[in-house]
């Protein structure tokens, strides 16, 4: 539940997201998020009208701060990009910090209303910016994406993107859908168009919220059908098939992308 207007307990410990530009402030020794009392956030009292809640984690609330482009200073925190927290393996957590940037990039960008450019204004019962002069509502930008673990017998579709390639990495197929377009078709249209290929038996497994920027992943499996890989070149610029126990480094489990290898595993070991 989001919450806009409230009241923090000022001497309660609680989890705060606070983002300075794209960055988050984390503690030096430590991979999750601040957690601090309110009366020890002197350098953020300035934006208490602007805290909303996002959540609650093992049973603390969960505060989020936007302070913008403004350089925080904090002993003992620092900046980190919101990628740091995937090292914490806390699938809960994670989702709350989505969720937080998620609100604090759409209150950035929706300062002004996109139809007749006047100011907007936050809405006092759901997270949703109103032009009173138009009386044109936004609600935070959620884009749906499609992701899929493909497999041929013993062996599993992986691409690389330049993202994959500068860390190294492989992972499954994804793409955004577009206008007017079912979840079902976009996954056939992507994979087509990344690597060349027909899949066949897709079904849909799970979903993720991902805060790069603001999407939803929809995980499917599928089997392949026919054609050879050809990669498009400017999304993907390398993809194989490999062998269920000879995979090279792959997302972790934690993120949808390692969830779909495993069951994809999973499948090919069950038979």
């Amino acid at each position: 539940m989001i919450k806009q207007n409230v009241n923090v307990n000022a001497d309660t410990p609680s989890i705060w997201f606070i983002f300075s530009a794209e960055k988050l402030l984390v503690p030096h020794e430590a991979q999750g998020p601040l957690i601090e009392s309110w009366n020890n956030l002197g350098f953020a009292h300035a934006y208490k009208e602007q805290i909303v809640q996002v959540g609650e984690h093992n049973e603390q609330m969960c505060y989020l701060i936007d302070m913008g482009n403004e350089v925080i200073e904090h002993s003992g925190a620092q900046l980190a990009h919101l990628r740091s927290l995937l090292l914490h393996d806390d699938l809960e957590l994670f989702s709350v910090a989505a969720r937080a940037w998620q609100v604090a990039l759409f209150l950035r960008t929706h300062r002004f209303c996109g139809q007749c450019g006047s100011t907007m204004q936050k809405i006092d019962w759901e997270m949703a910016m109103q032009c009173h002069r138009c009386h044109h509502r936004c609600y935070p930008r959620i884009s749906p994406c499609i992701i899929v673990a493909i497999r041929h017998e013993d062996k599993i579709l992986l691409a690389q993107g330049k993202p994959q390639k500068d860390r190294n990495m492989f992972s499954t197929l994804a793409g955004f859908v577009e206008s007017g377009e079912t979840l079902e078709n976009a996954v056939h249209r992507e994979v087509f168009e990344e690597v060349g290929v027909a899949i066949k038996n897709l079904r849909y497994m799970s979903s993720q919220p991902w805060p790069f920027p603001h999407s939803l992943m929809v995980g499917f499996l599928a089997d392949f059908d026919s054609g050879d890989i050809k990669v498009d070149g400017h999304e993907i610029i390398e993809a194989h098939w490999f062998k269920y126990d000879e995979l090279p480094n792959i997302p972790p489990k934690f993120s949808i992308a390692g969830q779909l290898i495993e069951r994809t595993i999973e499948e090919i070991c069950a038979e």
